[in-house]
């Protein structure tokens, strides 16, 4: 995106990737159906990016959900928005924009032709004088060093490393005087902590139900500084923890909880859709000489995995118990000790920080580097918002480097 800024103001443009072919992490972005943006409401859509809503609606304003349905339709393909507000792509396919895309890069009706140089990994080295920058690449054929009058690093986070976003750019980046906040996992899964203080899970659920979606439950969360997390929805039950979808929106709270306490409590709700009185009362139901899990099956259509999760917090007496047992159906106790690694997580969190750049996203300290994508300092939810910013932040970037060069 910073290309096509840049080719289009007339910009001789040379991108360097590390990887053979470009745009891996975008189609990995498609695997399950290309999430480009979100067509809510653009005043709660820039919510989604906690503490740096603002920044990044400064961005989005330029490029919001409906600039870029445009774009995309101006690459010659059409886009829908589905049941959950999110909008794809209609084929619902990453490759075929790509393609478009860079064809487009390369074959400009306006503009400067883009270069692409792949399998050029930068390793660190930059130099800068009499405006001039001078980087250096490792490639197959050995060491290539390129000059330019201004350079853009979009180097991603530290999530998916084997498509080249492995966060080795961080010291470098320090080096040349730019404030880098550390790395974290985001939108990343956790592993539980056990009764007996043991990270994991029972070797029964362990083994029984690793990878099992739990759906229709409810998560609740309060951070030990006040911040509240409350939705309904599903994820999955890991064989050392959870992660999926309703896990990844409280990922950021649950892992600076941990950070901060070195764990995190939240709460479950197996039963959203009654009220604490039912459960209590259909718990409370003579069961004659059905077992428990018949019991509770038919009474509240628990499943298996509903009492394994019980058994995992309640000891043997609080199962017998109706008061506790309803009390845990509602408002079951899940500790976490720890977050995935961190290539294991969708995103990452931290970066360049943004206090270390001006308004067009260039470094105060070195003029003439600019800084763009998931590499900054932000985060933000599945559901297209990942991508809005890297493209609208891109964008920023593009524009504010041929600005610089004149």
């Amino acid at each position: 995106m910073a290309a096509e800024m840049l080719s289009a103001a007339g910009v001789n443009v040379h991108v360097y990737d590390a990887m053979p072919s470009v745009g891996r992490k975008f189609l990995l972005a498609g695997l399950g159906g290309l999430n480009l943006t979100h067509a809510e409401p653009f005043d709660i859509f820039t919510t989604r990016y906690a503490e740096r809503s603002e920044a990044c609606a400064t961005w989005l304003k330029a490029f919001d959900a409906a600039a870029i349905c445009e774009w995309v339709k101006g690459l010659g393909l059409d886009t829908f928005v589905g049941s959950s507000q999110r909008i794809f792509p209609t084929d619902m396919k990453a490759a075929p924009l790509l393609r478009a895309w860079l064809h487009r890069l390369r074959h400009p009706t306006q503009g400067v032709p883009v270069t692409f140089h792949m399998r050029h990994r930068w390793n660190g080295a930059l130099q800068h004088a009499d405006k001039k920058f001078t980087l250096s690449f490792d490639t197959p054929q050995g060491a290539h060093t390129a000059q330019a009058d201004a350079v853009l690093l979009a180097l991603g986070g530290g999530s998916w490393a084997k498509l080249g976003s492995d966060g080795a750019w961080q010291p470098w980046v320090s080096a040349l005087g730019i404030d880098v906040s550390p790395l974290r996992p985001s939108n990343c899964g956790f592993d539980v902590q056990g009764r007996d203080g043991q990270t994991g899970w029972s070797s029964h659920l362990s083994s029984q139900f690793g990878g099992t979606p739990l759906k229709s439950v409810a998560l609740s969360f309060t951070d030990s500084m006040g911040q509240s997390f409350s939705r309904r929805g599903e994820f999955v039950v890991t064989a050392t923890g959870v992660e999926g979808n309703l896990v990844y929106a409280a990922s950021d709270l649950l892992r600076d909880d941990i950070a901060r306490n070195g764990s995190a409590t939240l709460a479950l709700d197996l039963k959203p859709d009654f009220t604490p009185e039912r459960v209590l009362a259909e718990v409370s139901h003579p069961r004659g000489t059905r077992s428990l899990s018949s019991h509770l099956k038919s009474r509240l259509n628990l499943t298996a995995l509903h009492l394994a999760l019980l058994h995992e917090v309640l000891s043997k007496e609080a199962m017998n118990d109706p008061a506790q047992l309803a009390a845990a159906i509602k408002h079951l106790p899940i500790t976490l000790a720890a977050t995935r690694p961190m290539d294991e997580a969708i995103s990452s969190a931290g970066g360049v920080r943004l206090e270390a750049l001006d308004a067009h996203l260039m470094a105060s300290a070195l003029p003439g580097l600019f800084v763009a994508g998931e590499m900054l300092d932000w985060e933000a939810p599945t559901g297209g918002y990942l991508l809005s910013a890297c493209l609208a932040s891109a964008r920023v970037a593009g524009l504010g480097a041929a600005k610089y060069l004149g």
